[in-house]
Protein backbone atom coordinates (compact mmCIF):
# COMPACT_ATOMS: atom_id res chain seq x y z
CA UNK A 1 0.00 0.00 0.00
CA UNK A 2 1.26 3.22 -0.57
CA UNK A 3 2.56 5.98 1.76
CA UNK A 4 0.57 7.95 3.45
CA UNK A 5 0.57 11.55 5.06
CA UNK A 6 0.20 10.80 8.33
CA UNK A 7 2.59 9.31 10.68
CA UNK A 8 3.94 5.83 10.76
CA UNK A 9 1.85 3.32 12.68
CA UNK A 10 2.46 -0.01 13.21
CA UNK A 11 -0.19 -2.55 11.93
CA UNK A 12 -1.41 -6.20 11.92
CA UNK A 13 -1.64 -8.46 8.93
CA UNK A 14 -3.02 -11.72 7.97
CA UNK A 15 -3.09 -13.41 4.53
CA UNK A 16 -5.82 -15.91 3.87
CA UNK A 17 -6.94 -17.06 0.53
CA UNK A 18 -4.87 -14.80 -1.16
CA UNK A 19 -6.26 -11.51 0.44
CA UNK A 20 -4.57 -9.07 2.77
CA UNK A 21 -6.19 -8.44 5.98
CA UNK A 22 -5.59 -5.40 8.26
CA UNK A 23 -6.56 -5.44 11.98
CA UNK A 24 -8.90 -3.16 13.11
CA UNK A 25 -8.69 -2.76 16.93
CA UNK A 26 -11.86 -0.66 17.29
CA UNK A 27 -13.66 -3.30 15.61
CA UNK A 28 -11.54 -5.87 17.03
CA UNK A 29 -11.52 -7.94 13.61
CA UNK A 30 -9.23 -8.25 10.43
CA UNK A 31 -10.77 -6.37 7.61
CA UNK A 32 -10.20 -6.73 3.80
CA UNK A 33 -7.44 -4.24 2.75
CA UNK A 34 -8.16 -2.25 0.25
CA UNK A 35 -7.15 1.33 -0.38
CA UNK A 36 -9.91 3.21 1.85
CA UNK A 37 -9.46 0.92 4.39
CA UNK A 38 -5.93 1.38 4.31
CA UNK A 39 -6.58 5.53 4.98
CA UNK A 40 -9.40 4.46 7.44
CA UNK A 41 -6.92 2.57 9.28
CA UNK A 42 -4.36 5.57 9.90
CA UNK A 43 -7.31 7.88 10.98
CA UNK A 44 -8.15 5.19 13.57
CA UNK A 45 -4.07 5.23 14.65
CA UNK A 46 -4.37 9.10 14.05
CA UNK A 47 -6.98 9.47 17.09
CA UNK A 48 -5.77 7.17 19.41
CA UNK A 49 -2.06 7.84 19.21
CA UNK A 50 -1.68 11.86 18.18
CA UNK A 51 -5.00 13.01 19.54
CA UNK A 52 -5.30 10.35 22.23
CA UNK A 53 -9.22 9.76 22.16
CA UNK A 54 -10.20 6.86 24.42
CA UNK A 55 -10.81 3.74 22.30
CA UNK A 56 -14.32 3.54 24.12
CA UNK A 57 -15.30 6.96 22.16
CA UNK A 58 -14.97 5.35 18.43
CA UNK A 59 -16.62 3.99 16.58
CA UNK A 60 -16.30 2.32 12.72
CA UNK A 61 -18.48 1.69 9.64
CA UNK A 62 -22.36 1.34 11.28
CA UNK A 63 -25.39 2.45 9.28
CA UNK A 64 -26.83 5.41 9.42
CA UNK A 65 -30.11 6.59 7.85
CA UNK A 66 -30.34 9.87 5.72
CA UNK A 67 -33.37 11.30 4.11
CA UNK A 68 -34.77 7.24 4.37
CA UNK A 69 -32.09 5.64 2.67
CA UNK A 70 -28.96 3.64 4.56
CA UNK A 71 -25.60 4.81 4.62
CA UNK A 72 -22.75 4.01 5.93
CA UNK A 73 -20.16 6.51 8.26
CA UNK A 74 -16.24 5.77 8.86
CA UNK A 75 -15.46 6.58 11.52
CA UNK A 76 -17.27 8.72 14.28
CA UNK A 77 -15.95 10.17 17.62
CA UNK A 78 -18.65 10.29 20.68
CA UNK A 79 -18.02 12.71 23.30
CA UNK A 80 -19.17 11.41 26.49
CA UNK A 81 -22.23 12.16 27.08
CA UNK A 82 -23.04 10.11 23.70
CA UNK A 83 -23.33 13.56 21.04
CA UNK A 84 -20.85 12.94 17.89
CA UNK A 85 -17.70 15.16 18.30
CA UNK A 86 -16.46 14.30 15.15
CA UNK A 87 -17.46 12.92 11.63
CA UNK A 88 -14.99 11.05 9.43
CA UNK A 89 -15.61 10.23 5.56
CA UNK A 90 -12.27 8.32 4.46
CA UNK A 91 -11.69 8.01 0.79
CA UNK A 92 -8.88 5.78 -1.12
CA UNK A 93 -5.99 7.57 -2.10
CA UNK A 94 -6.81 8.24 -5.78
CA UNK A 95 -10.08 9.70 -5.24
CA UNK A 96 -10.48 13.38 -5.35
CA UNK A 97 -11.30 15.50 -2.44
CA UNK A 98 -14.05 17.92 -4.17
CA UNK A 99 -17.43 19.75 -3.49
CA UNK A 100 -19.52 16.13 -4.22
CA UNK A 101 -17.62 14.67 -1.38
CA UNK A 102 -18.08 17.61 1.01
CA UNK A 103 -21.31 17.63 0.37
CA UNK A 104 -21.38 13.51 1.27
CA UNK A 105 -20.52 14.13 4.58
CA UNK A 106 -22.21 17.37 4.93
CA UNK A 107 -25.58 15.62 4.33
CA UNK A 108 -24.44 12.86 6.87
CA UNK A 109 -23.83 15.71 9.50
CA UNK A 110 -27.58 17.24 9.19
CA UNK A 111 -28.22 13.79 10.60
CA UNK A 112 -25.62 13.61 13.00
CA UNK A 113 -24.41 16.70 14.16
CA UNK A 114 -21.38 16.50 14.76
CA UNK A 115 -18.97 19.16 15.64
CA UNK A 116 -16.09 18.86 13.64
CA UNK A 117 -15.49 16.49 10.40
CA UNK A 118 -12.32 15.40 8.66
CA UNK A 119 -12.86 14.45 4.99
CA UNK A 120 -9.24 12.59 3.75
CA UNK A 121 -7.80 10.81 1.13
CA UNK A 122 -5.03 10.00 3.05
CA UNK A 123 -2.76 12.06 1.19
CA UNK A 124 -5.20 15.91 2.08
CA UNK A 125 -6.51 16.10 4.89
CA UNK A 126 -9.54 18.88 5.85
CA UNK A 127 -10.91 19.81 8.72
CA UNK A 128 -13.98 21.69 9.89
CA UNK A 129 -15.35 22.66 12.72
CA UNK A 130 -19.26 23.50 12.96
CA UNK A 131 -21.73 26.49 13.67
CA UNK A 132 -25.07 25.38 13.60
CA UNK A 133 -26.69 28.50 14.68
CA UNK A 134 -25.80 30.53 11.94
CA UNK A 135 -25.44 27.15 9.68
CA UNK A 136 -21.88 27.40 8.45
CA UNK A 137 -18.56 25.45 9.04
CA UNK A 138 -15.01 27.05 9.52
CA UNK A 139 -12.39 25.14 8.22
CA UNK A 140 -9.17 24.36 10.70
CA UNK A 141 -5.67 23.65 10.82
CA UNK A 142 -6.14 20.48 12.78
CA UNK A 143 -8.56 19.05 14.71
CA UNK A 144 -8.03 19.58 18.31
CA UNK A 145 -6.87 16.80 20.45
CA UNK A 146 -9.02 14.75 23.17
CA UNK A 147 -10.00 16.73 26.37
CA UNK A 148 -11.95 14.63 28.66
CA UNK A 149 -13.42 18.18 30.16
CA UNK A 150 -14.65 18.92 26.90
CA UNK A 151 -16.28 16.09 25.15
Amino acid sequence: MQKLNFPSYSFRFKNSENKVSIFDSIRKKFIILTPEEWVRQHVVHYLLEEKKFPKSLINVEKVLMVNGLRKRYDVVVYNSNGSIFLLIECKAPEVKITQATFDQIARYNMTMEAEFLMLTNGLNHYFCQMDFENEKYTFLENLPKYNHKSI
